[in-house]
């Protein structure tokens, strides 16, 4: 497995696939920035915009679903009201059940990020949660993400 980059590392061109995400008032803090379980939420909106899009998961009945067993941020500038933060994804590490889902966060013309991390989803049967392989049409619904 590569290592990810350091955060001073990334750059807006390591991200393929994006979203763009308006902030909303209720976004802020007391210290006029959003809070930190906020970057969390966008990063979630991305990756989860990202498989529907894709069609790895479509719920309510998808027989297989990602449960996340790992997650992290690196919180490397604040986002305020009203900005659009543009969310960007990449898969880190595509294993035989699961994926790291690599997330940027910038801001309009800015070509470092303002928050990187990533969610590590584990792949398991819906009904009995015991963790199955992804198929060859998921690994290639996002092919295209794949770093490294």
């Amino acid at each position: 497995m590569t290592e990810p980059m350091k955060p001073g590392e990334e750059r807006r061109d390591h991200y393929r696939w994006w979203l763009d995400i308006p902030t909303r008032w209720a976004d802020g803090d007391a210290y006029g920035h959003a809070n930190n379980v906020i970057y969390y939420s966008w990063f979630d909106t991305a990756v989860t915009r990202m498989l529907f899009e894709r069609k790895l998961i479509w719920l309510p009945d998808s027989p297989t679903i990602g449960l996340c067993v790992e997650s992290h941020c690196n919180f490397l500038a604040p986002v305020e009201f009203p900005e659009t933060v543009q969310a960007g994804v990449r898969i880190g590490r595509l294993g035989d059940k699961s994926l790291r889902f690599e997330i940027g966060l910038f801001l309009e013309g800015r070509e470092v990020p303002v928050a990187a991390g990533y969610f590590t989803h584990v792949y398991v049967d819906r009904a009995t949660r015991r963790p199955v392989s992804l198929t060859d049409m998921q690994k290639a619904s996002i092919a295209d993400l794949v770093v490294g």
